[in-house]
């Protein structure tokens, strides 16, 4: 059995140097033994967060720092990929916009955008300081 190691936890409120970026959580500095650990990838603020490459313990934190990634750069609409399937991942993300008092509403996406395997997100803006 091999086993992971983490040496440095995910993160992903880490953000590039360019500020426009979100760093792939489950890749950050995790490596099975005898691996190097793989380069971060950068994942777009531009919103739309597709979930196909995460893992279900992921979006927990991932979604709620994407929005507010979005937020801050006055993006208040996004579109999340969360895919069809057996619709665990729909419900897990549908049970965290829920919790989130910066989600105004949210619906499952049209046909052209993703249909049942996406949710359409309408966000607050933040207040200004």
């Amino acid at each position: 059995m091999r086993k992971l190691e983490v040496s440095n936890p995910p993160s992903p409120e880490r953000v590039t140097k360019s500020g426009n970026v979100l760093n792939h959580a489950h890749l950050w500095g995790m490596k099975m033994d005898g691996e190097e650990s793989p380069p971060p990838l950068d994942l777009p603020i531009d919103g739309v967060l597709d979930l196909h490459t995460f893992r279900p313990n992921e979006i927990g934190d991932l979604v709620p720092t994407y929005l507010e990634q979005c937020r801050e750069r006055g993006i208040l609409q996004v579109r999340v990929v969360h895919g069809k399937g057996m619709g665990n991942i729909k419900r897990g993300v549908e049970a965290i916009l829920s919790r989130l008092p910066e989600v105004v509403s949210f619906r499952e996406a049209g046909a052209h955008y993703g249909g049942s395997g996406a949710t359409i997100v309408n966000l607050r803006p933040r207040q200004q300081k």
